[in-house]
Order: structure tokens, then sequence, then C-alpha cells
């Protein structure tokens, strides 16, 4: 069970094949037609859509520490609320290259723009793993 961002480390550094880690940062935002029921229960934390700000994919070397990830992912200037991680194996010995992870992270975003989650590992900006049931 992975709970947090070090257990996602973790467990891919325990993998059979070398792993490349996508990572689709989204800020949370409310319709512009969005009605005063769905309003309040965003102004709550519930709701909104999800709209990805930020996409880049790294090897678990890469990005060992949360703290360090989110920091260049603020260094861009776009804020975000939540960011969904997926994991590709390599082959080999040999993890993914970032061209081999290009199409994989479109497709990561578009679904995600499509509200398709369930497959990604949601985190919060701690790196804690979040429910979105």
């Amino acid at each position: 069970m992975i709970s947090s961002y070090s257990d996602l480390i973790q467990a891919s550094r325990n993998q059979q094949e070398a792993q490349r880690l996508l990572f689709v940062f989204c800020r949370a935002e409310l319709p512009d037609d969005a009605s005063a029921e769905q309003k309040a229960a965003f102004e709550r934390g519930e709701g909104g859509a999800l709209t990805p700000v930020i996409c880049v994919d790294k090897t678990p070397d890469e990005a060992p520490d949360f703290g360090a990830l989110a920091e260049e992912s603020r260094a861009t200037g776009q804020a975000w609320d939540l960011v969904f991680v997926a994991a590709m194996s390599g082959r080999g010995g040999m993890a993914p290259s970032t061209d081999e992870a290009q199409q994989p992270l479109t497709m990561m975003v578009e679904s995600i723009r499509l509200g398709q989650v369930s497959h990604y590992l949601p985190l919060d900006p701690q790196g804690n793993a979040v429910s979105l049931g």
C-alpha cells in the first residue's frame, strides 16, 4: 500500500526493471457557471475540476525527495493543488527515456482532463496519497 511519495520511490526501486515516473501537477478550479452549492463545496475543499498545469518525467534517482520535486514545480510559477503520478517500466535494466515517456505523459494529461484518474496515484502538496472518492 502506497501512502506517500517516499513509499512510491521505495516501491519503484524494488521493481525488477528500472522505472521512469510521470508527474502531472493539477490545479483545482471552479467552472465559471458553477452553482452556489458548487461554490460552497469548492470553498470547503470539495469538487471543482482538475486542470493540468505542469507535466514532467523523472527517474526515481532524479526525484528521490518530494520536497525538492515540489520546489522545482513551484519555480515554474504555476500553482497546483494535486499531482498525479504513474510509473513506466524499462527493459534490460534501463529506464525508459524522456522521449519514450512523451506519448504516455500526453495520454495521462488527456485522461486527467477527462476525469479518468483511477489509474494514477494522487498526492497532495505534502506528498501524501489522497483518496478522490
